[in-house]
Formats: C-alpha cells, sequence, structure tokens
C-alpha cells in the first residue's frame, strides 16, 4: 500500500471535521441570532467572531494533515476546532431554551454536554506551544510538561460532566452531577485545576522562548509567525477604547483568528520570510500611531487648559493640528524605523551601515585589486552567500576613463 493510501482516510476524516466544524459555527450563530435580539449590534458580531474562530482553525488543521501528515498539529487543531463548535451550538442552545421554556427539548443533556466540551479546546491551546513547529516536544524532559496537561485535561474533563450544575444555566441541574460531599469534593478538585491553568500556561510558554532560542533558519522563521500572533492577541484587549464599546469587543475576538493564521503560514511555509517585514511594519507603524496620539492627547489638554471645558476647538486649530500631523509624519516615520532596524533588525542596519561606507570609499578607490577585494567583502558581509565570486572581463574597443572602468565586473554570489 503507498503512503498516498494510507493516508488518505485521514485526509478524509480531516475534511469531515472541517465541515462539520463549520456547520456547527453556522447553527451556533443561527441560534445565537435568535437569542441575542436585544443585545446591541457590536457585541452579538463580537459573539459571532469568536465562534467562527473555529472554522479556520479546522481549515488549518485539515491542510496540515493533507500535506503535512507527520505533524500531530494537524489532528490537536481539528480536535480542538471541533470541540469549540459543540461547546458553542450546546451554550447557544442552553441560552435559548432558557429564555423560551420548552422550545428546546433535552435542554439538560445539551447543558451537560456545554459543561465539559471547552476541556479539549483549551487543552489545544495550552499544547500548542510546546509542540509547535513539527509536533514534537522540544525534549524528553518537555514531553512530561505535555503529560502533565493531557492528564489535567482528562480529570478536568470528567469533573466537568459530572458537576452538580449546569454552568451556563444555574437553574438547571446536571442530569449525571454528583450531590452531597461528592459533589463538593469534585468543586474543590476543578477549583484546584483552574488555579493551576495559568501555571500551564506559563510553562507552555517558556518551552515555545526556549525553543525559539535554540532554534535556526526556517524553524525560526515559523516560530516568528506563531509569537507575533501571540502577541497580537495579547496587546488587542490592552488597546481597546473605551469609546468603542462592543466594537473593541469584536476587534479583540478578531485579533484571535491571527492564531490559525500564523499557524497554515508557518507550517505550510507559504510566504514564510515575510514575517520579518510584517513585524517591523507593526513595530514602526504601531509606534508612530502612539506618538501622533500622545500629540493630539497632548494639544488637547493645552486647549482645555486655556480655553476651558465645554469649548469646542476652532476649526483653523483643528486645521492646523492636522497640517502638524502630516509635517511630522514622514521625519518621524524615519527615525522609528532607524531606531527600530538597530534595535531589532541588527543584521539590516549592520548591512546598510557597511554598503554605505563602501559607496564612500569607491569614490576615492582606484585600484582594481583593492576595488575586487572589498567589493567581495562587503557582498560576503550583507548577503552571506554560500560561495561569491568577481569576474572581469576588458571594456569593448573605444570605451574611454580610468583602470577600473576599463573593465565590466561580473558578480556571482549564491
Amino acid at each position: 500500500m503507498t503512503p498516498a493510501v494510507k493516508q488518505r482516510p485521514a485526509v478524509w476524516a480531516a475534511r469531515v471535521t472541517c465541515v462539520l466544524v463549520t456547520a456547527l459555527v453556522v447553527a451556533a450563530i443561527l441560534v445565537s441570532f435568535l437569542s441575542s435580539q436585544s443585545q446591541p449590534l457590536s457585541l452579538r458580531i463580537a459573539d459571532w467572531l469568536f465562534t467562527a474562530v473555529a472554522v479556520p482553525f479546522a481549515v488549518v488543521g485539515a491542510l496540515i494533515v493533507a500535506h503535512r501528515p507527520g505533524n500531530r498539529l494537524g489532528g490537536l487543531l481539528l480536535v480542538g476546532a471541533l470541540a469549540l463548535g459543540v461547546e458553542r451550538v450546546a451554550q447557544e442552545l442552553v441560552r435559548y431554551g432558557v429564555d423560551h421554556p420548552g422550545a428546546v427539548p433535552g435542554l439538560a443533556w445539551i447543558g451537560w454536554v456545554s459543561n465539559w466540551a471547552w476541556v479539549p479546546a483549551i487543552m489545544m491551546l495550552l499544547l500548542l506551544p510546546v509542540l509547535f513547529p513539527d509536533g514534537w516536544p522540544l525534549s524528553p524532559r518537555w514531553r512530561s510538561l505535555v503529560w502533565v496537561i493531557v492528564a489535567g485535561a482528562l480529570v478536568s474533563l470528567v469533573g466537568s460532566a459530572l458537576f452538580p450544575g449546569i454552568s451556563d444555566a444555574p437553574s438547571l441541574r446536571n442530569p449525571l452531577g454528583l450531590s452531597g460531599a461528592a459533589g463538593a469534593m469534585l468543586e474543590q478538585t476543578l477549583l484546584k485545576l483552574f488555579v493551576g491553568l495559568p501555571v500551564a500556561a506559563v510553562a507552555a510558554a517558556v518551552s515555545l522562548i526556549v525553543r525559539f532560542r535554540r532554534a535556526r533558519g526556517v524553524e525560526r522563521q515559523q516560530l516568528k509567525w506563531l509569537a507575533y500572533a501571540m502577541g497580537v492577541l495579547m496587546v488587542a484587549p490592552v488597546v481597546q477604547d473605551p469609546w468603542l464599546g462592543g466594537w473593541a469587543a469584536a476587534a479583540a475576538d478578531l485579533a484571535l483568528w491571527a492564531i490559525p493564521a500564523a499557524i497554515g503560514v508557518a507550517i505550510l511555509r507559504y510566504r514564510l520570510y515575510d514575517i520579518d517585514r510584517l513585524i517591523n511594519r507593526t513595530l514602526v507603524y504601531g509606534l508612530l500611531t502612539v506618538i501622533l496620539g500622545l500629540c493630539y492627547a497632548a494639544g488637547s489638554l493645552v486647549f482645555v487648559l486655556v480655553a476651558g471645558t465645554g469649548a469646542d476647538p476652532p476649526s483653523w486649530l483643528v486645521a492646523a493640528a492636522t497640517l502638524a500631523a502630516a509635517a511630522i509624519f514622514r521625519p518621524a516615520r524615519r527615525r522609528i524605523q532607524a531606531t527600530v532596524d538597530r534595535r531589532f533588525n541588527r543584521r539590516k542596519y549592520n548591512s546598510a551601515q557597511t554598503i554605505q561606507a563602501f559607496s564612500a570609499r569607491l569614490r576615492e578607490q582606484i585600484d582594481l585589486d583593492t576595488l575586487s577585494s572589498e567589493l567581495l567583502g562587503v557582498v560576503d558581509q550583507t548577503m552571506e552567500p554560500t560561495r561569491v565570486s568577481l569576474w572581469l572581463r576588458a571594456s569593448p574597443p573605444g570605451s574611454s576613463g580610468t583602470a577600473p572602468s576599463d573593465v565590466r565586473p561580473t558578480l556571482w554570489a549564491y
């Protein structure tokens, strides 16, 4: 049996899971639309974005199973996406059933599913930094962390399934829930496991940091993609504008989509090396936005102190502030770009400095041998090729000039 035939059942199972997750997400959004009519549109969109994130996780998981069959992350993403889809459907059905008594048959059993369905999704998020990007832990020592997370997830799964009540509907009773002393002991056990979640998350992050410090080449670029997505996810709730209300929450939920997108790019290696440019642009324009925002806030504060509260700024002042922001935009961007290159992209900064210094010496250098050796040195420092050679050939008859311009150089670097 050929490898293609062997992996065909796994590919079909991944496709079916992807379709099932999409159907669950659509069902959850439809039920949410019926049960949250009184909520503001922004909060409903934020809820739908969080629900729909299961689809990109499933799609990326299916692509990994099809194109990287030896990578365990594909199956992990599919399991997490399926669990999230089931949890969201069950939660929305419970909410709708509580608001409309008798409309949802078997409501208590659906609440029982919503009690434990979230556990595999949390397990996926905890295992992801430990197993990324090849699907294996960093070393046998870190394998114990994988088993601890899996064991904690199993205990949480069983404990949540036997929890006395329904977390999404306190008025409902879990049909399989424990009561009395056993239920109280179960609650204490689950509380301790919930306290241990941040510890496991920190350990997983440390594993990712250690792997990044040891990584080189392609693996280092892959880890940059995941680190960038996690950074976007952590920064999104911090920069929420209170004036935006639910739209800020929608933007934060949309940032969660960066995780499956980064995983897909990193593992499938599509435009892998664009991450350096993406990080650079994010740092530059993020800092530029902060600086312009602080300048605007300072100008507004000065106007309030001078004119008093409640006064509307005149149109000429608004125009002057806009022109000032436009005037400082380009100089500020150049300075921030140079600072970012010098601090975070040292190789590019050093290459630019080397080329600039060579260009200054080139105007004064007329010795061909010295010029050739310096050119080869510059290419070696900036491009770091495996091999580099310089071929010189004479200019056509009738050309004039100094000795270096009488030859035509051909540079090979690879």
